[in-house]
């Protein structure tokens, strides 16, 4: 198959070499276009403002699709590897040099230099080496220890769907609208639903996932039979999983603009408590989103002015501990980490041998 020829486009003043522009990442669906590679940058640059908001003096793990979200397609992941498309942490070789890095320290003591986007070019010469998902961490580059963001994933369980997201999101906005916190949903790209929360960048991260284990107790008190903390799918059930995992160290969320590698180029948009229950998530997508930010702007523009401590959620995880609830278990690929509980995965027959 012939390759087109290399362009050059603008990127915030500075001139960016997009090769192979013609490649096809998303082909074509009963009610989508195709997307090309040169249609995702010019998407990132359309929604400039939003997407440095998101990642700006971040630390930021890049998934990366080169060949494009087509059948067969593999995604790498922490347990296999050897796919298509793949996760890249560390900074990748010849990058530009306006391109900064931040050192982050994993769980196991590792550490890798991340690229750290300052500026627009950042995000369009890493969407042109073919990254469609931005996957900054909950902190700044000047502060690798101390989380800025709580975040909150809202994950709808086999047998749930947006819908269900959406109500138990309107139960978390009363919560914490209670604890005084103002906050800032948008979709996941995909069933879900992130809620995120601009806090006082002094506590560490184990802190940061005690206040997402207290925020997702209370949840689960005020719908019981809605709201999920269970760490093994297996005790989930039919219910929306609070994943307060996503607040330890080096894991990371989508971030808002971030494309999707699903069925017509869907993205993570940053939206209103009011539109919630109005929209689909298949509503925003690479090709409707820049109307959409040219039209009503970043709904999340207001997301640095005010930053809250934590001190409300963790007053909570302390009366949950006086009242004999403990921690949770991390990620199977973390190491034992202090006063988590035995990572014992309940049996899937709990009648049979053990």
């Amino acid at each position: 198959m012939a390759t087109s020829e290399a362009v050059t486009i603008d990127a915030g003043g500075r001139e960016l070499r997009v090769s192979s522009p013609d490649r096809v990442i998303f082909p074509s669906t009963e009610g989508s276009v195709e997307v090309t590679k040169l249609d995702v940058v010019r998407y990132y640059l359309a929604v400039e403002d939003g997407i440095l908001r998101a990642l700006h003096r971040r630390p930021t793990t890049l998934e990366r699709w080169p060949k494009g979200v087509h059948p067969g397609i593999v995604l790498s992941t922490r347990e296999k590897g050897g796919g298509d498309a793949f996760f890249q942490k560390r900074v990748p070789r010849g990058a530009p040099d306006y391109v900064q890095t931040a050192r982050i320290e994993f769980p196991s003591g590792r550490h890798a230099d991340e690229v750290c986007p300052t500026e627009v070019a950042v995000v369009g010469w890493a969407a042109q080496m073919g990254t469609l998902t931005f996957h900054p961490w909950p902190v700044r580059s000047d502060d690798v220890d101390h989380p800025d963001e709580l975040r909150l994933d809202l994950d709808p369980q086999p047998g749930t769907d947006f819908d269900d997201a959406v109500r138990v999101a309107g139960e978390a906005r009363v919560l914490l609208e209670e604890l005084g916190y103002t906050a800032f949903p948008k979709t996941s790209g995909g069933r879900g639903i992130h809620i995120y929360i601009r806090i006082e960048p002094r506590c560490t991260f184990t802190d940061v996932r005690h206040a997402a284990i207290a925020f997702g107790r209370e949840l689960e008190r005020r719908l019981p039979g809605e709201v999920t903390t269970k760490w093994w799918k297996e005790e989930r059930g039919e219910r929306i999983f609070v994943d307060y995992n996503q607040n330890a160290r080096d894991r990371t969320i989508a971030s808002a603009y971030s494309v999707r590698p699903g069925p017509g180029a869907p993205v993570s948009a940053p939206v209103t408590w009011e539109e919630l229950a109005q929209i689909a998530p298949e509503d925003f997508t690479v090709a409707t989103m820049p109307a959409r930010f040219a039209e009503v702007g970043d709904r999340h523009a207001a997301i640095d002015d005010a930053a809250h401590s934590l001190q409300p959620l963790l007053d909570l995880h302390e009366r949950d501990a006086a009242e004999g609830a403990g921690d949770m278990p991390y990620p199977p690929d973390y190491p034992k980490m202090p006063g988590e509980p035995k990572r014992v995965q309940p049996s899937r027959d709990r009648d049979g041998p053990r």
